[in-house]
């Protein structure tokens, strides 16, 4: 008597984890890929690229003291409008300074 051979069920059937779960564990964990790539001619380089990838959810990337998103202008309202309050009071202060060295039309007008 033989016995039927089986073949190996495909990926994600049976009780193997399927996509959700396995993104669900890699957001929940984090996950870094970190490489390097240089190029160099005649023992010069001439070029280096420094790549990270890190793939987590914002809770853990918070959690690891990631939250460079928060700050810059270009990915949060908040940042893009503390920075233009704080570029408007700097402009403020440069005309302030500017008035106080130069006197006003008015008072140039006024002198003989």
């Amino acid at each position: 008597m033989t016995t039927p051979s089986r073949m190996p069920e495909p990926y994600g059937q049976g009780g193997g984890a399927n996509l959700a779960d396995i993104l669900e564990r890699v957001l929940d964990k984090g996950i870094v890929i970190a490489g390097d790539i240089r190029i160099n001619l005649l023992d010069i380089e001439l070029l280096t690229i420094k790549l990270r990838l890190i793939v987590a959810s914002v809770d853990k990337a918070k959690e690891m003291g990631i939250d460079w998103w928060e700050t810059d202008p270009a990915l949060s309202s908040r940042a893009r409008r503390d920075e233009l309050t704080r570029e408007n009071a700097e402009l403020r202060e440069r005309l302030a300074r500017l008035e106080e060295l130069e006197p006003s039309r008015a008072e140039k007008k006024e002198a003989p």
